[in-house]
């Protein structure tokens, strides 16, 4: 209660049987003297006898009750005759023990406004232990962090990966310190000031040579981890705010030259191919551009560098940036689908689709992911052709590649490696995993769904789409605990109704669906990947559901428990479904850059980089939600 009621302790009368005891002498003679049990008896002789024998009986039991409870100085003699006491009632004759028994223990009187305040400092005080439980899980996610960059900086400082178990570092993609800057916003946001100093420091002597020095990168792999990451450590460190950094570290400035530099390299992937679709590669020393071996690109690729892109071009206020990279967006809107869904493969040369598998996993995800993204984005301006792209993406997906596993119903997204004339594939990639929180954003647009509810806007199509992410959500949580370590493998398969698929299952056999779940020999690695947990910090931050917390925290303990490297580091696994697993020599850029970040926010406040404010991009560095008007 928020006020105290209208009445005080002194409007109420409490001495009642429900509030206060009465002594069993008071409650007999009351009743006997104020019924019509006295009228009756005292009209005969005979009557008032047995009236004065009942009462006489009364007053010799009561006695006797005193004296058995008499306070005495010797404890001994009190417990012998508490005893005693006790014995006869437990042996005596029912009725006769019930008379005997003493009454119950009644709890204090309260009035309603101090069961209200009783009540309040309870509920208070389980918050309080729920938060400072979550705020310790935090910071051991924090420390992993810590533990994960001090290998790196030990045995790979400047290289782009970590081999944490031969402790050496190696480039493979491109030479640029890509763990570095993937890291970097990561521990901006973490408060770990000793690694953004170190890896701003770095940044800022290292960078510019290298960018003009290296090889082949791989054009989106370069942009969403390197561009991405930049331009993110740019906003979070007061970049465009006005603020100088370099007294306590590196100015802001220099992150957002470098991915201006970058950029720039990059640029002739779009403007030397004949298409609107970029080549896949680029030689920076030389700023070159060429196709992949087989001269095609993946649809993903091409359709995930539009975030950073257009970010880049509304800090510096030049245009060229999002214009060459949305002419990829805008072609592919006129391109022929199958109900939103579109084949994984991209020709440069003639700007058109190659081939006819259709999947959400690796070459096809992050398509469907930035269609919404990047109109949340921008929304305002004239971009309403890629929800619209989004929705019906959305729908094809419902009805092509969702299914249900036997013999306990998980929901699953399948493929179509075939096209739609095809036979159905029940194999799902963890990458796919991003779907339940691209899901969930695209329903409520980065608010709760309480609020969302309240303010009447969401659709019957939004709560569907919510509800089909919970529900792909749990099955990726599923793909976790039906392993003997309690980590994912890179890919599984689901048994259908009437087409069970054969293989071993995960290794753990408590598993409830331990029969519904096949992972083939081929497919048992785990990379540390970030997907699951992704979506489980975007639907907790939807739904405000804990159980996404303590699934994210089963999570986190399997990665500590079987991929945690004493020397410095974490490493992939080659397969998840034996006791001890064996390790692979990897610690892969996305796990301080995502993995590690996602955890870190699903457990904090919901403040931090709020899903309304900001969009993630496909390798979870935050950008700024635009408004309405441009910069450039």
């Amino acid at each position: 209660m928020s006020k105290s009621l209208p009445y005080s302790m002194k409007d109420v009368h409490y001495d009642n049987a429900k509030f206060r005891q009465r002594s069993f002498f008071k409650i007999i003679t009351q009743n006997m003297l104020t019924s019509n049990l006295k009228r009756e008896c005292v009209k005969c002789s005979m009557g008032k006898f047995l009236m004065l024998l009942m009462i006489c009986g009364l007053a010799f039991l009561m006695l006797t009750r005193m004296s058995s409870v008499h306070p005495s100085t010797d404890g001994t003699a009190k417990n012998v005759r508490d005893q005693e006491g006790e014995n006869l009632i437990a042996n005596g004759s029912g009725r006769l023990g019930r008379l005997w028994r003493k009454p119950p223990r009644l709890p204090p009187m309260l009035t309603p406004d101090e069961i209200t305040r009783r009540n309040r400092s309870i509920h208070n005080f389980g918050n309080l232990n729920v938060g400072s439980d979550w705020k310790a899980r935090q910071q051991r996610v924090k420390e992993a962090f810590i533990h994960a960059w001090s290998g790196y900086k030990k045995y790979a400082m400047g290289y782009d990966e970590l081999m944490p178990l031969s402790q050496r570092g190696v480039d493979g993609l491109g030479g640029l310190g890509a763990t570095i800057i993937d890291a970097l916003d990561t521990a901006m946001i973490m408060g770990a000031e000793e690694v953004v100093n170190e890896a701003g420091s770095w940044i800022e002597k290292n960078l510019p040579e290298r960018i003009d020095g290296k090889g082949q990168v791989n054009l989106f792999e370069t942009t969403i981890r390197i561009v991405g990451g930049l331009l993110s450590a740019y906003h979070l460190s007061g970049g465009g705010k006005g603020s100088n950094a370099s007294q306590n570290g590196t100015n802001p400035v220099v992150y957002l030259e470098n991915a201006r530099k970058l950029a720039d390299h990059l640029l002739i992937a779009f403007t030397s191919s004949p298409s609107a679709i970029p080549f896949s590669d680029v030689v920076l020393r030389d700023r070159s551009a060429h196709p992949a071996p087989d001269g095609l690109s993946s649809t993903s690729e091409v359709s995930t560098l539009q975030l950073e892109f257009n970010y880049l071009s509304s800090l510096t206020g030049d245009p060229k940036y999002s214009v060459e990279s949305m002419k990829v967006l805008e072609h592919l809107k006129t391109l022929p689908k199958v109900e939103g869904l579109v084949p994984i493969y991209i020709s440069p040369d003639s700007g058109g689709f190659s081939g006819e598998n259709i999947r959400l996993g690796s070459r096809g995800d992050s398509y469907y992911e930035y269609l919404i993204k990047v109109w949340l984005q921008n929304q305002g301006s004239n971009l309403t052709y890629l929800h619209n792209m989004y929705e019906e993406s959305i729908k094809g997906v419902k009805h092509l590649l969702v299914r249900k596993s036997v013999p306990n119903g998980l929901i699953f997204v399948g493929e179509l490696p075939y096209g739609p004339q095809g036979s159905f594939s029940p194999k799902m990639d963890h990458l796919v995993c991003f779907l339940p929180g691209t899901l969930a954003l695209g329903a409520t647009k980065g608010i709760t769904k309480e609020k969302a509810m309240k303010e009447n806007l969401l659709s019957f199509e939004d709560l569907e789409n919510l509800k089909l992410a919970e529900d792909l959500a749990k099955t990726c949580v599923e793909m976790y605990s039906v392993t003997s370590t309690g980590l994912a493998p890179e890919i599984v398969y689901f048994n259908m109704e009437g087409e069970s698929e054969s293989g071993p299952g995960g290794g753990n056999k408590d598993s409830k669906y331990a029969k519904d779940i096949i992972i083939k020999p081929a497919d048992r690695h785990n990379l540390l990947r970030p997907e699951t947990v992704e979506s489980l910090f975007i639907l907790f931050r939807i739904t405000e559901d804990p159980k996404y917390r303590k699934w994210g925290w089963e999570i986190f303990e399997a990665f500590e428990k079987f991929t945690k490297v004493d020397s410095g580091g974490y490493s992939s696994l080659d397969d998840v479904t034996t006791l001890p697993p064996q390790r692979r020599d990897k610690m892969e850029t996305f796990f301080l850059g995502e993995t590690l970040k996602y955890l870190y926010l699903l457990f904090g406040d919901a403040s931090v980089i709020p899903l309304d404010e900001y969009i993630f991009n496909t390798e979870a560095h935050p950008i700024p939600i635009r408004s309405s008007s441009r910069k450039y």
